[in-house]
């Protein structure tokens, strides 16, 4: 997000100020045309500990996540700011679009595919929507699209059949080659929603990725959601949602001495092992909103030519 407030504040202000970012993902900042390598140990540079705080604002206000650190950087450099565009902003080299895929190099063709990630990080359960509903999203779709798995090798996320395994195999960097190559992304709120808004698509792709949000209750709508997204929310049909989103980190505590595990962080309206919320969203409405792209004619099928190459289907 913080890459959309860097374009905003050059693209209003050009020429206006020299920037240069420390972050704990700098492989998102790669190719960044509007990054200026500085020495911050000399002190000539004024260094803003970047926040955004908006966020607690969020269930009261009419802003997207886009707008946190705009707003945060008009105060601290006293401008006017606001995003130019409804997307964060990723940049790839001429050299890495020209590269294949790792899903080409696997399949020996360029095949289009889908992301999925069906799972999340411990510390936010509550995002999780489970593994068997995500199967049944894959295995409906066996034949027409080819889905990509992937996660970090120490969050969660079981393993699905009959899809290209990548979890633990992309760095940052690759994943957001990765994303460059595909036709949609299935995921909760998280990392690979913001990416798939952010990287441009391939020549020949319609201009906005499709994507398919398991969202529930836990964040705002207007807050996290993309235009040209299909974003599956709860938010105002339970009682613990009515008014915005919970904002919640855990459905059920892990014991693991997280602070998380305390009752004001854990959800409130649990069935089974899933917030209410996320058990309320089934796989045949996530199915619908894949199969729009379709019905659309936003994208196609799979050719049939290629199915026999998909290597996770002929197991």
């Amino acid at each position: 997000m913080l890459t959309g407030a860097v374009r905003d504040l050059h693209t209003t202000y050009p020429g206006k100020f020299v920037t240069d970012v420390r972050s704990s993902a700098p492989a998102l900042w790669e190719n960044n045309p509007f990054l200026t390598a500085l020495d911050s140990s000399g002190g000539k540079a004024e260094e803003i500990d970047c926040r955004y705080p908006l966020i607690h604002q969020s269930n009261q206000k009419p802003y997207h996540f886009l707008h946190g650190f705009t707003r945060f950087l008009s105060s601290q450099l006293n401008i006017s700011l606001e995003p130019v565009a409804f997307k964060g902003d990723i940049h790839l080299s001429p050299l890495e679009k020209s590269w294949i895929s790792q899903v080409h190099e696997i399949v020996g063709a360029d095949v289009p595919y889908w992301i999925v990630a069906a799972g999340g990080k411990h510390d936010f359960t509550i995002k999780w929507w489970p593994k068997e509903r995500y199967q049944a999203v894959v295995d409906h779709f066996r034949g027409r699209i080819v889905f990509v798995q992937v996660g970090e090798s120490h969050h969660h996320h079981p393993p699905l059949n009959g899809v290209i395994d990548l979890r633990g195999k992309t760095d940052l960097r690759q994943l957001v080659r990765l994303v460059y190559h595909a036709a949609g992304v299935i995921s909760p709120v998280t990392l690979l929603m913001h990416l798939a808004a952010a990287v441009e698509t391939k020549p020949g792709r319609p201009k906005n990725r499709a994507a398919v949000i398991i969202a529930g209750g836990r964040e705002p709508t207007h807050w996290e959601a993309y235009p040209h997204h299909q974003f599956i929310h709860t938010i105002g049909a339970l009682w613990c949602c009515d008014n915005g989103g919970c904002w919640k980190s855990r459905t059920l505590p892990l014991g693991d001495g997280d602070e998380k595990d305390q009752a004001e962080h854990l959800c409130v309206n649990v069935t089974g092992q899933l917030p209410h919320c996320m058990h309320l969203i089934t796989p045949e409405e996530v199915i619908q909103r894949v199969e729009l792209y379709f019905q659309g004619g936003a994208l196609t099928d799979l050719d049939p030519a290629l199915r026999p190459r998909i290597p996770c289907w002929n197991d």
